[in-house]
């Protein structure tokens, strides 16, 4: 009796090609626009919303954002392993790099 090949519910996000929701690491990990755009569509109501790049006002929702989410990754980064936590070219060292943190 053949098997029949189950095909996985929850494939690995892919960075590029098509549905490319992730950024490369070396582009600063976390998702593109088009990523989060997909999310949303896929989750009504939900408030996701990109990684603050640029110059903020201080005290700003903005500004404000970063902050949270530096704290919060900041959390991630010390639970990390110390390759991850020591490694400049790591998932999370990228994005907090790429948040300005």
């Amino acid at each position: 009796m053949a098997r029949k090949k189950r095909k996985k519910e929850n494939p690995i996000p892919r960075t590029t090609g098509k549905g490319g929701n992730y950024r490369k690491t070396k582009s600063g990990a976390g998702m593109t626009r088009k990523g989060v755009k997909a999310y949303r569509r896929a989750n009504p109501g939900s408030k996701l919303k990109t990684a603050v790049t640029g110059k903020v006002k201080k005290g700003s929702k903005a500004a404000k954002r970063r902050k949270s989410y530096c704290a919060r990754s900041l959390g991630q980064l010390k639970r990390s392993s110390a390759k991850t936590r020591n490694n400049p070219n790591s998932r999370i060292r990228q994005a907090r790099r790429r948040w300005k943190c």
